[in-house]
C-alpha cells in the first residue's frame, strides 16, 4: 500500500476531548473518527487492525469447536419479554417502534435471540454439544459515552453461547471456551489476567473476566504473587482472620466529638489509627430493608458481596432522613450499641475489642466497645474489598492491586435464558431436558484499543505485530532522488512478494515529518531507504518497539526482514 493513494489523515495535535491514551492516538493516527457520542467511524488503518483481531478471534473460536453465525441487530420485543429483561434492562436498551407500532429494540446482546434459534432448530441431545458465536455490532445507550472505544454506544462484540445437555457438558464448554480466550489474548500479544468474576445483570452462576493490564484501566483486580488466583475486586474472596476471641480490657465510655464524623476526623481527635474504629453503615436494599453493616474503620464496603449475602438485586446507603431515623443522629455518629436494626459485620470485625464506634448522638462516640457484652451481631461475613498484601485465599501468598481494562468475559448461564424461552430436548430416554447454556463475549474494538494503552510511548502506538495495520514501513526519504526512489520501490515490491503487509510512505515531505508520523502510527518495523545508506549498500532497519536498529544489506534486505517478520508472527 502506498501512503499517497491511501486514507491516513493523521493530526498533530490532540482533540480536545480526547480523555485516556487510545482515544487521543487512535484520533491522531488516522484510525477512527468520531461520529456521535459514543459513535465511531473506522478509517482504513483503523479497519486493518480490527480485522486482525477478529481474525485471531475466528481461528481460535473455530479452533474450539463453536460456528459462526450472524444475527440481526434489530430485536423484537417480544423475545426480550418472554425472558424478562425487556422490564429489568435499564435505559443501555434502546427500544424504539416500527410503522406498524410494535416494539423493537437495537441488540446490546442477544442470549434471547439466539436461543430463540435453537428452541426451534435443536430437538435432540444428539444434536449436542453446540456452541455458536458470531461477530456483529451491538448497541448499548450509555448514559455517558467516553474513552473512545473503550466505552462507546455503539461497538463490535463476538458473543458466543454454549448448550448443552447438562451440568458437565457446561463445564466442559466454558474450560473450552476460558482456554480459547487464552490463546487469543496472547495471540494478540496482550499481557493480561483471567480474573474471577461477578455475572452482573447477564445472570448465571459464575464467570471470569479477561482483563489487559494497563495504569488506564477502569477496574481494580486482585491477583496472588504466589499462585494463580486473580479475581475482580468486587469478587475477590478473602480469608477468614485466624484471631483468637478478644478480650474486653475497657468499659464502654462516650466521649465528646464536635463536628468529627469522618473516621479520619475521630481517630485523629482521639489520638488512635483509623482500624481501631469500627464504622456503622446504613443501607437499604431493594427489597425495602433498612439495616447496618459493620467494617473496620480503614475497610470498604463490597456492595457486591453484601448482595449476594443478602440475595438481593442491590444496596445502597441510606439518605439522611432514613439515618437520622434509624439512629437518632445525623450520618456519620451511627453505631450499633442500642441499635434497633439488623446488623452484619465482616469478619475482621469479630477480632475487634475496645474499639471505637458511633454513639448515635450527634457530636458523641463510644469507646471500649465489645461485641456480646454491648450488642449483638446477626451474622459475620466477608462483606469488604480486598487490598494490596491481604492474605490469598487459595494459598499462602499475598494479594496484588492492578488496574485492568475488560476485554472478555465468559459466564455459565445455566438454564435462566432456556427456562424462560422453553428450550428443551429429548434425552436418550425420550424425556424433555433443559438445555444448560454458556455465554461468552469479546470487545473487539476494546481490545484494538486496550493494546494501545498498553503498548505506547510518548511518541505514538507501539503495535504487537499480530494486530499492527501493517508489519512494516518503508520509508523513502526522497522520492525525487532516482536512486533512492528506485531502491524503496524495489524493497517495496521484493516484501510484498515474500508475502509481508508493508506500507510505502512516498510522499514528498520532509525526513522529520515522515518519522515523526511512522512513531506515531506505530508499525512495528521501519525500514529507511537514503542516499546516505544506499552508498554503503544498506538501509536501516528500526524496531518500533525498544527502538534496536540493524542495518541488512540493500541486497538481502528483503529476505532478512520477512525472516524476521514470520518468526514475530508464530512467536508473537
Amino acid at each position: 500500500m502506498r501512503y499517497t493513494e491511501y486514507l491516513l489523515p493523521t493530526l498533530k495535535e490532540t482533540p480536545a476531548d480526547a480523555e485516556v491514551v487510545s482515544h487521543r492516538l487512535m484520533l491522531r493516527a488516522g484510525l477512527i473518527r468520531k461520529v456521535a457520542a459514543g459513535i465511531y467511524n473506522y478509517l482504513p488503518l483503523g479497519l486493518r487492525s480490527l480485522r486482525k483481531v477478529e481474525q485471531i478471534v475466528r481461528e481460535e473460536m473455530n479452533r474450539a469447536g463453536a460456528h459462526e453465525l450472524l444475527m440481526p441487530m434489530v430485536v423484537p420485543a417480544e423475545l426480550w419479554q418472554e425472558s424478562g429483561r425487556w422490564q429489568q434492562y435499564g435505559r443501555e436498551l434502546l427500544r424504539f417502534k416500527d410503522r406498524k407500532e410494535a416494539d423493537f429494540c437495537l441488540g446490546p446482546t442477544h442470549e434471547e435471540v439466539i436461543t430463540d434459534i435453537v428452541r426451534h432448530e435443536v430437538r435432540s441431545y444428539r444434536q449436542l454439544p453446540l456452541n455458536l458465536y458470531q461477530i456483529q455490532t451491538k448497541f448499548r445507550d450509555e448514559i455517558r459515552p467516553r474513552f473512545g472505544l473503550m466505552r462507546g454506544r455503539e461497538f463490535i462484540m463476538k458473543d458466543a453461547y454454549s448448550f448443552d445437555l447438562d451440568d458437565a457438558g457446561a463445564d466442559a464448554a466454558y474450560e473450552r471456551m476460558y482456554q480459547a480466550y487464552r490463546r487469543i489474548f496472547q495471540r494478540c500479544g496482550l499481557n493480561f489476567r483471567a480474573v474471577e468474576a461477578d455475572t452482573g445483570n447477564i445472570g448465571g452462576s459464575s464467570s471470569h473476566e479477561f482483563m489487559v493490564l494497563a495504569e488506564s484501566g477502569e477496574d481494580a483486580i486482585v491477583s496472588c504473587d504466589s499462585c494463580e488466583y486473580a479475581a475482580n475486586v468486587e469478587k475477590a474472596e478473602l480469608r477468614a482472620p485466624a484471631t483468637d476471641e478478644p478480650t474486653p480490657t475497657e468499659g464502654l465510655k462516650k466521649v465528646l466529638t464536635p463536628a468529627r464524623k469522618s473516621v479520619e476526623e475521630v481517630a485523629a481527635f482521639l489520638n488512635t489509627s483509623p482500624q481501631k474504629l469500627v464504622k456503622t453503615l446504613i443501607v437499604q436494599t431493594d427489597k425495602g430493608e433498612t439495616l447496618a453493616v459493620l467494617l473496620r474503620g480503614d475497610r470498604e464496603l463490597n456492595d457486591i458481596k453484601l448482595c449476594r449475602l443478602l440475595d438481593c438485586a442491590w444496596v445502597e446507603m441510606a439518605g439522611e432522613e432514613v439515618v437520622l431515623k434509624a439512629t437518632g443522629a445525623p450520618s456519620g455518629f451511627a453505631g450499633p450499641v442500642g441499635l434497633k436494626l439488623r446488623i452484619l459485620a465482616d469478619r475482621e470485625v469479630q477480632g475487634l475489642a475496645d474499639f471505637i464506634t458511633g454513639a448515635n448522638e450527634k457530636d458523641a462516640h463510644f469507646t471500649g466497645v465489645n461485641l456480646g457484652r454491648d450488642f449483638a451481631v446477626e451474622a459475620f461475613a466477608d462483606l469488604r474489598k480486598a487490598v494490596a498484601g491481604d492474605a490469598c485465599p487459595r494459598c499462602e501468598g499475598r494479594l496484588q492491586i492492578w488496574r485492568g481494562i475488560e476485554v472478555g468475559h465468559v459466564f455459565k448461564l445455566g438454564t435462566k435464558y432456556s427456562e424462560a424461552l422453553n428450550a428443551v430436548v429429548l434425552d436418550d430416554q425420550g424425556r424433555e431436558r433443559v438445555l444448560v447454556m454458556g455465554c461468552y463475549g469479546i470487545g473487539i474494538g476494546r481490545t484494538l484499543a486496550s493494546a494501545i494503552e498498553q503498548n505506547h510511548d510518548a511518541d505514538g502506538i507501539i503495535w504487537p505485530l499480530p494486530i499492527a495495520p501493517f508489519e512494516v514501513l518503508v520509508v523513502m526519504l526522497n522520492p525525487n532522488d532516482a536512486e533512492v526512489k528506485a531502491a524503496a520501490e524495489q524493497l517495496y515490491a521484493e516484501l510484498l512478494g515474500e508475502g509481508v503487509e508493508v506500507l510505502l510512505d512516498d510522499r514528498d515531505e520532509r525526513p522529520g515529518a515522515k518519522f515523526k508520523d511512522a512513531d506515531l502510527l506505530g508499525i512495528p518495523l521501519r525500514v529507511t531507504v537514503g542516499a546516505r545508506g544506499l552508498k554503503d549498500g544498506q538501509v536501516e532497519l528500526k524496531e518500533r518497539a525498544g527502538g534496536a536498529v540493524a542495518m541488512p544489506a540493500v541486497v538481502k534486505a528483503a529476505e532478512d526482514i520477512a525472516a524476521r517478520v514470520r518468526s514475530a508472527r508464530v512467536h508473537g
